[in-house]
């Protein structure tokens, strides 16, 4: 029991106690007081921004997201396969379902 100190349990334990301190500890710090009117409101630098919201289309980020998904997925299932023959197999079988994948993501 040389290393108690690196168990899981107990860093877990006595980094949850430093920040609750350090959390208490700052909160005496920060800025209590009358509520002002732009309080509550977004800081822009300086900016005096309107209420009007911002609707982005997100759907040419989709293709990207989901190439670099299926990418890392693969290469996290090739890079943890086991060595053999049946092992190599599948890992070209599960190579040429991503390349396929990705032809059809790209399709024109």
């Amino acid at each position: 029991m040389n290393n108690f100190l690196l168990l899981p349990p107990v860093v877990f334990i006595i980094i949850m106690g430093t920040v609750l301190l350090f959390a208490h500890l700052l909160s005496k710090l920060s800025v209590k007081g009358k509520e002002s009117a732009g309080k509550t409101k977004a800081y822009a630098c300086g900016e005096d921004v309107g209420e009007h919201r911002l609707q982005p289309d997100y759907s040419q980020f989709f293709s990207f997201a989901f190439f670099f998904t299926i990418m890392h997925v693969v290469v996290l299932v090739i890079a943890t396969a086991p060595v053999g023959f049946f092992a190599s197999i599948m890992g070209c079988i599960y190579i040429a379902a991503a390349i396929v994948a990705l032809l059809i993501l790209f399709r024109r």
